[in-house]
């Protein structure tokens, strides 16, 4: 599970970091222009300039502004994503003492059929419990927010007006340590809040993934512009507020885990055979099956040999 986790959250960063890099094509005197540039940081350098009209003039307004009609809009797939992992993980909770009992076992076998049959065994109790593998973790909120992260970072990049606009004091259009450390440490809290309430070996799995997001956002924020960085910081504090509300919702989850146990309690799959190994000293004559009323001595050949050997 912790495989695929790593696996899913490894292909994000990759379509994150190809989203992000020389998707944008220029000519010889330095005029954006390609797909990527025409579909989305041009729309995206039209919603800036309409949202800082609205905002007093201020394009660190405007991309918060934008931040929060993004979050609003995914704010319930959100929610509805993080209930369905918050679900999983009770569930796991309740299968925890099969779980360990099959692990012990694992780590018991000698043999790798006995292996291969315990890691199916363990399939099979997620399987038949409901269990995702994953879960319930998936990536597709971040994934719809990709062609945003473009379209603010080329339009920033690509816009004379965002490039030179100020916001508290800092340049938008040049990178910021300050705000990459602020998007870190919200996205760091939201880790932190979503651990509350939880069993401590869920902590130990989580821990390490939980971590990654955070430092990933660091780096792309201190590599960016620092309008990014703002988007990041702010969708970490909103990041902060649906963790708040699963953690309020997270009692009302465990009674329904725990009620929807009593209708179908825990299945236990049953072992799977394990083939037995091949005696080490067994020959090829001892495992060919031999005729009924076969007796030493008495085959085809058996008179010519007993005429041999008077002879």
């Amino acid at each position: 599970m912790k495989s695929k986790k790593g696996l899913t959250l490894a292909l994000t960063l990759t379509t994150l970091t190809l989203f992000l890099s020389g998707c944008v094509q220029t000519t010889k005197s330095g005029k954006p222009y390609g797909f990527v540039y025409d579909y989305l940081a041009r729309p995206g350098q039209a919603v800036m300039q309409w949202l800082s009209q609205i905002l007093g003039n201020n394009y660190g307004w405007a991309i918060i502004g934008l931040t929060v009609i993004v979050r609003l809009v995914l704010l319930p797939m959100m929610i509805s994503q993080q209930r369905k992992s918050t679900y999983q993980q009770e569930k796991m909770s309740a299968v925890k003492p099969q779980m360990q009992k099959i692990q012990a076992r694992q780590k018991a076998a000698t043999t790798q059929e006995e292996k291969a049959a315990i890691s199916n065994e363990m399939m099979q109790l997620y399987k038949e419990n409901g269990i995702s593998m994953t879960g319930g973790i998936g990536c597709l909120p971040l994934l719809i927010q990709l062609p945003v992260f473009s379209a603010l970072y080329y339009a920033i990049r690509f816009s004379p007006e965002l490039q030179s606009a100020t916001f508290m004091g800092i340049s938008l259009g040049k990178s910021s340590l300050l705000l990459a450390i602020l998007a870190f440490l919200s996205y760091l809290a939201q880790g932190y809040l979503s651990m509350i309430g939880l069993p401590d070996d869920q902590k130990k799995q989580m821990r390490m993934m939980l971590v990654m997001s955070p430092i990933m956002i660091l780096f792309v924020s201190m590599s960016a512009p620092a309008g990014l960085g703002l988007y990041f910081f702010v969708g970490g504090l909103f990041a902060c507020l649906q963790t708040l509300i699963i953690n309020f919702f997270r009692p009302r989850i465990r009674r329904e885990v725990e009620a929807e146990l009593k209708k179908h309690p825990i299945k236990t799959p049953t072992p799977a055979p394990v083939a037995q190994a091949k005696p080490v000293n067994a020959t090829e004559s001892d495992a060919t099956p031999k005729p009924r009323n076969y007796t030493p001595g008495k085959g085809r050949n058996a008179g010519k040999q007993q005429r041999h050997h008077r002879n």
